[in-house]
């Protein structure tokens, strides 16, 4: 019987997982992530994934592990998610970038340092497994793994993936990937789970009321906002409130016509606006490009590009730049394309690598 740590955070999707991979013939271990000290509290945070919900979700866990006979191993990685995650989003922020925390995070804590600190632990097992809804194969023809699309189209978190090394595929286990969400919350009501059939879905990152309160306010400086033809039209709060596309919250009345935030200076410290027109980009640059489950391109390919989560992966052309990065020459130009942000490449359900549009 093979020993599998199951990440877990006491909600209906690792639970469901758990069930699965007993049913498999696994033995199951769960693995779960506590951040202290506190950092919510002390920031005053009151929303978000990370810190407010700890003490109810643990609880919750308890719960779900007692029921289903699982050793359960906590590990507090709190420092280490300031240092890697929290860090990462605020210099994205301050540099005028929008980040993903989930995709840094996934990479970073729950696919690297959740696992080797359990092995430090001294726990042994064979095999990782986490409740997202994705999936892997193996490419004979490649050698290689291959990350895939969940089936459920509406719950398929592949992009989130992206940074996945070969390594991590090949030890990793996705029992939700081939079920609906719906199936999943079937599975539950039928194994005596069904008291996690009420629990909230996982929250954003961070609620828009708590962003500036990760911030020293020494370092968000106000700023000009610019229009489209160079002119000085008003002032900006400081960069960390804006993101490209964004029209909430700019200050801007009297126009004929909605007006949006299209660009973000770090060096000059400016917030550029205009109409809607002037957010639809035909091309991107993607850099610290992972290539998941396909070597290194050569040549250029045909591929679908997806620039953030929400986003309908877009037909389009990828070309292999000399530094390794790639531009991604888009069929039809796309809404709001955003630095800090991830483009994800796909060929139909394969993900073939993910890098971060510069």
């Amino acid at each position: 019987m093979k020993r599998v740590l199951l990440a877990m955070s006491g909600g209906i999707d690792s639970a469901v997982s758990a069930v699965l991979l007993q049913d498999q013939g696994y033995e199951v271990v769960c693995g779960t992530m506590s951040l202290q000290p506190p950092l919510s509290e002390e920031l005053g945070i009151r929303g978000g994934c990370f810190g407010p919900q700890d003490q109810e979700n643990q609880a919750t866990l308890a719960r779900v592990c007692q029921l289903l006979g699982l050793e359960r191993l906590e590990l507090n990685l709190g420092q280490d998610f300031d240092r890697e995650v929290l860090d990462y989003y605020r210099a994205s922020y301050l540099g005028g970038l929008t980040p993903n925390p989930c995709v840094v995070c996934n990479q970073r804590m729950k696919f690297a340092l959740l696992p080797a600190g359990i092995r430090s632990l001294g726990a042994d097992f064979d095999l990782f497994a986490t409740g997202h809804y994705a999936r892997t194969g193996y490419s004979d023809e490649l050698g290689r793994w291959q990350l895939l699309k969940g089936v459920d189209p509406l719950k398929d978190q592949s992009y989130f993936l992206c940074l996945l090394a070969q390594d991590q595929l090949a030890a990793t286990l996705f029992p939700l990937g081939g079920l609906t969400k719906a199936q999943v919350r079937e599975i539950a009501r039928s194994r005596g789970l069904d008291f996690l059939l009420g629990k909230a879905e996982s929250q954003d990152f961070l609620s828009e009321e708590d962003h500036p309160r990760l911030f020293d306010q020494k370092l968000v400086q106000p700023g000009e906002m610019v229009g489209p033809d160079g002119s000085v039209i008003g002032r900006h709060r400081g960069l960390i409130h804006y993101t490209i596309g964004q029209r909430r919250h700019l200050g801007i009345s009297g126009k004929p016509e909605p007006w949006y935030v299209t660009g973000l200076d770090a060096i000059h410290n400016r917030v550029m606006v205009g109409q809607q027109s002037f957010l639809y980009k035909n091309r991107l640059i993607a850099e610290n490009v992972n290539w998941v489950s396909i070597p290194p391109l050569a040549a250029e390919t045909r591929a679908e590009t997806k620039i953030r989560l929400a986003h309908t992966p877009a037909a389009g052309t990828l070309r292999p730049l000399p530094d390794g990065s790639v531009e991604v020459m888009f069929d039809e130009p796309q809404l709001s394309i955003t630095p800090g942000q991830f483009a994800v490449f796909y060929s139909g359900d394969i993900l073939l690598g993910g890098g971060t549009i510069a």
